[in-house]
This record gives structure tokens, C-alpha cells and sequence, in this order.
């Protein structure tokens, strides 16, 4: 019985990809905080520092989803590789 619950544990490689999922979610969140800010920014007279926020919060998006998608496909990859859990194929019935 203790063996099932060991087996349901999120693992330490889980916790980083779930972790680098959320800082993601909250990376392309704050995207258009920082085009109402730089806007702000703008009609006060600063365009090039209201531009360089919005155009480094795009950047800084980009660049997080793009981590956690690389690290994502990397952790699905070795846990197929490990065979930790079953990938049922559906048949051509099952395909509309």
C-alpha cells in the first residue's frame, strides 16, 4: 500500500515544469499591465521608456514560454522513455 503512495508523489522534475508553467501563465499575464503602464508612461513624454517596457515584457514572455515549453517536452520525453505511466493509442474508430 505505502508503494501506491510513493508512486502518486510529485516527483522533483514535476515540481520545476509545473513551477516554470505557472511563472509563464504569469509572464504573458503581465503583458498588458505593462502596455497600460508604458501607454501611461507615454503621455507623460517618456515614449522610448514606455516602448522598451512594453516591447521587454513581450521579450521576457516569449522567452518564458519558450523555457517552459523546451523543459516541458524534455520532462514528457524522459518520462516516456521511463515508461512511468501508460499512452493508450486510440484506434481509427475513435477518429472522426
Amino acid at each position: 500500500m505505502s508503494g501506491w503512495y510513493q508512486t502518486r508523489m510529485v516527483n522533483r522534475s514535476t515540481k520545476v515544469v509545473i513551477a516554470l508553467m505557472l511563472f509563464a501563465a504569469l509572464m504573458v499575464a503581465a503583458v498588458p499591465v505593462a502596455l497600460f503602464a508604458g501607454l501611461v508612461l507615454m503621455l507623460l513624454g517618456h515614449v522610448v521608456g514606455g516602448l522598451a517596457l512594453f516591447g521587454g515584457s513581450i521579450l521576457a514572455a516569449i522567452a518564458a514560454v519558450a523555457v517552459a515549453g523546451f523543459i516541458g517536452v524534455r520532462h514528457l520525453r524522459t518520462m516516456l522513455t521511463e515508461r512511468s505511466f501508460r499512452v493508450i493509442q486510440l484506434g481509427s474508430d475513435y477518429i472522426s
